[in-house]
């Protein structure tokens, strides 16, 4: 028997056109923007997220390609400027989720997943936890994350994205 989340799935393949029209509204958003409720229900589900007050999900934007550089003003070029092939040792979704956080501060990044992306953008969506929520700190399957060895944990690359860059995972 399947589940609903399975039929949801299905349904996302079909939404194409509608993909298109979010993503013109997206490039006017902010680069960290606050929503409602996950795009992707069913991987906001399966990564922890649940809809009742202490978890917040935002969409983060993050420029695709290597890392941009100043480039040179006066003269001719020196021979080794570099403008090229300059990539952070980072994911895209873990750039993501560093700019939720800095955003968010008193709030700490749990995971995040694909969003949509242009030729131009990816964006993600980070589930973020208010670690003092009292929702949160009595519940058991999520209380894990108010100790203090998870504090800034993006920062630390301890969420699955930032595990997976460092090899971890």
């Amino acid at each position: 028997m399947r589940s609903g989340y399975s039929f949801i799935q299905e349904s996302r393949k079909n939404l194409e056109e509608l993909m298109k029209k979010r993503l013109v509204e997206w490039r006017k958003q902010h680069t960290v923007e606050r929503i409602e409720k996950p795009t992707k229900i069913d991987r906001a589900r399966a990564l922890g997220y649940k809809a009742k007050p202490g978890f917040v999900v935002v969409r983060v934007k993050v420029r695709k390609g290597g890392r941009r550089r100043a480039r040179y003003h006066r003269g001719r070029k020196p021979s080794k400027a570099g403008m090229v092939h300059f990539t952070p040792g980072k994911s895209l979704q873990w750039i993501a989720e560093e700019k939720a956080q800095r955003k968010f501060p008193n709030l700490e990044v749990l995971a995040s997943y694909h969003a949509g992306e242009d030729g131009m953008y990816k964006w993600f969506e980070c589930i973020l936890v208010d670690t003092h929520h009292p929702n949160i700190v009595n519940d058991p399957k999520i209380n894990w994350i108010c100790q203090p060895q998870h504090r800034r944990r993006a920062f630390r690359g301890l969420t699955a994205a930032g595990k997976r860059a460092r090899g971890l995972k």
